[in-house]
């Protein structure tokens, strides 16, 4: 939908200075030691260059004076101005992440973000003044130079070469209004017990120092900030609505790949991992605060969980399958649901390809025989897979791929299908089910998992298949009759199968796994590892956290599975809000109607529905009061509402 145009913009309420220490809060790093590293690097015989890490360590405690510290390191480090340069440059590349996603609103408040450090302007300068934070609003020491341009020393009449100098500087300062200091050092701490400032922010993103934490959380008006979002949201500054990433938490279950939870820490939310599946009563507890769940197969999203989820906004399904979700009641609450339905198609086509030619060449019974010492050299039951007819059932992403693997290796292909789909190579697609379970001389099952397909494969369906078949089942466990499939090995009727995929899978790794396929003739059973490469997993951490973060990050719904989608660009240089509602008559009038009263300049608008669901995104191009935001949440219809900066 276009855009409409208000003229009038709502200015926020006088904020706060906000005072930011450099090392380990504005950077993610103590800079000195940076430059301890680059000189040792430079000459490694400098043994006494490791003496200055436990220096910094003892003066940001609080263990030894910060003036001791100081003087003490500059004296041994002994950098040229070249070294200083080269800190500056390094330095850049290691501003904190919350800090650098939160650039923008630096730039938008000249004057209103001080620095203060025991370091250097030398090389503070040259880092914030790409935000915006000229050197007049620096407040910092400055090094003494000799002729040959080594630093020798510390300009001792600067405060802040001194115990106590970031108190003497800030006051010296005179600045009107609040201010608000925030850093991770007992000298940061120092700046609000001495009066200086009214608030303090014990800033943890990078390094949480026991003593400085252990201050803060005793005193009621000086909060621990993990990231500068934190920060930014109690302050008052623009994005104040937006809730920060930091308070969003991320619960990963079922041994997600760690790339998963490395993707979400470094966009800033806070996540915590589960091993193993949890069964409907465990994940009623542990879903109570939590805003985004990901999950593999065997922890099941059941209605009666959803109702305890009190903070969720979406959940993801690291695997292709979504029927362990439910998603009906997913899309009553305004839950989004993703899921990687192609990055694993590549690791579970290899493993079917590997294991008919290891069925058809009997090669289980075999190496069994040969691990009991019985050496059995014969070509009797043995085939090559060339020339045989492979019947697929279920020709989506997995088994048209596996279609053409099949064709190279020399087979010929014929697939069923409920679905009309476009037919791959030479690959037939047969109308009847029953026929090609006749033709076929082996059969690949890749099917989903609704509740439908359960036992679509039994006893009658083996009765028809050619005797000396080969099976494999790699899709869902339920698909297929287990006793029947039993019954069909032993008769002869199949005379090799691979099963992956079970009605009832143990949790975790340490709980025991039972069937009565055990112990058949060449038959082989894994477990559930189709898609379990490293490569399929990290693909499909990647795939299904990018889905996650669009969504949490600008609303973007692409490959939900359960919600309208709407393809959005970042949020920049404006406010969305995301409303996501009922598909009821009125609720876009509604909006537009909060819109126009709080006089709120749109810039893009855009509204997406399916039968059940509304999704509306506004892009507003100036600030806006919070009574903006409770009138849009009470629109008739509104199931969740978000505001992003």
């Amino acid at each position: 939908m276009g855009a409409y145009i208000m003229n009038a913009s709502f200015t926020p309420p006088n904020l706060a200075t906000l005072i930011l220490d450099f090392d380990s809060t504005f950077t993610c790093v103590e800079a000195l030691d940076i430059l301890a590293e680059q000189l040792a690097k430079a000459d490694p015989s400098r043994t006494d260059l490791a003496l200055i890490k436990p220096l910094t360590d003892q003066a940001m405690s609080g263990e030894i004076g910060f003036s001791e510290a100081l003087q003490r390191r500059i004296q041994i480090l002994k950098p040229t101005r070249d070294d200083i340069a080269a800190l500056a440059q390094s330095l850049k590349s290691q501003v904190s992440a919350s800090i650098t996603r939160n650039k923008a609103v630096f730039l938008e408040h000249p004057g209103k973000f001080r620095i203060i450090s025991g370091g250097f302007h030398d090389f503070i300068d040259p880092v914030v003044g790409d935000y915006g934070i000229h050197p007049e609003y620096v407040l910092a020491n400055r090094l003494i130079w000799d002729e040959n341009g080594v630093a020798i020393g510390v300009d001792l009449t600067n405060p802040l070469s001194q115990d106590g100098g970031k108190i003497v500087a800030v006051n010296n300062l005179g600045l009107p209004g609040t201010i608000v200091m925030i850093g991770d050092g007992w000298t940061d701490y120092e700046v609000y017990k001495g009066g200086a400032a009214e608030r303090f922010y014990a800033f943890v993103e990078n390094v949480a120092r026991p003593k400085v934490v252990e201050a803060a959380q005793g005193c009621e008006s000086t909060p621990v900030a993990r990231s500068f979002d934190e920060v930014l949201h109690a302050e008052g500054y623009q994005g104040r609505y937006s809730f920060p990433r930091s308070k969003l938490k991320v619960l990963l279950l079922e041994n997600v790949h760690p790339e998963a939870a490395r993707l979400f820490r470094e966009e800033g939310y806070d996540v915590s991992t589960v091993k193993g599946a949890l069964d409907e009563d465990d994940l009623i507890q542990a879903i109570q605060g939590v805003h985004i769940l990901g999950l593999r197969s065997k922890t099941n999203v059941t209605a009666k969980v959803l109702e305890h989820a009190d903070k969720l906004l979406a959940v993801g399904a690291f695997c292709i399958g979504t029927n362990q979700i439910d998603l009906k009641a997913c899309s009553q609450k305004g839950i989004a649901v993703f899921n990687a339905p192609y990055s694993n198609t590549r690791s579970v086509v290899e493993m079917v390809l590997g294991l008919l030619v290891v069925l058809t060449r009997d090669i289980p019974d075999k190496s069994a025989a040969m691990h009991q010492g019985v050496w059995n050299k014969s070509a009797t039951g043995s085939h090559e897979v060339r020339g045989k007819t492979l019947g697929i059932i279920g020709y989506g992403a997995i088994g048209s791929q596996l279609s053409i693997l099949a064709e190279a290796f020399g087979m010929r292909v014929i697939y069923f299908d409920l679905a009309e789909k476009l037919s791959l190579g030479n690959a037939k697609r047969y109308r009847s089910f029953d026929a090609l379970l006749a033709e076929a001389d082996v059969i690949s099952l890749h099917v989903d998992g609704r509740h439908e397909n359960k036992n679509l494969i039994g006893a009658a369906q083996f009765a028809r298949m050619k005797d000396g078949v080969i099976f494999v089942n790699l899709s869902r466990g339920h698909i297929v009759d287990i006793e029947a499939l039993a019954d069909a090995m032993r008769s002869g009727k199949v005379y090799g199968a691979a099963i992956d995929v079970f009605p009832e899978e143990p949790r975790t790794n340490d709980d025991p796994f039972e069937s009565p396929l055990m112990g058949l003739k060449n038959l082989v059973l894994t477990p559930h590892i189709g898609g379990s490469t490293e490569e399929a997993q990290e693909a499909i951490a990647e795939f299904a956290s990018e889905r996650l973060l669009n969504f949490l990050n600008r609303g973007d719904t692409t490959f939900s599975v359960n919600m309208p989608h709407v393809q959005l660009s970042d949020v920049e240089g404006r406010h969305r809000f995301l409303h996501l509602h009922q598909n009821v008559p009125g609720v876009l009038a509604a909006i537009n109607a909060v819109m126009a009263k709080y006089n709120l300049n749109v810039v893009a608008q855009h509204l997406k529905t399916t039968e059940s669901l509304g999704y509306v995104i506004v892009d507003v191009d100036n600030g806006y009061p919070k009574e903006a935001l409770e009138e849009l949440k009470q629109v008739h219809g509104t199931l969740k509402f978000r505001s992003l900066t």
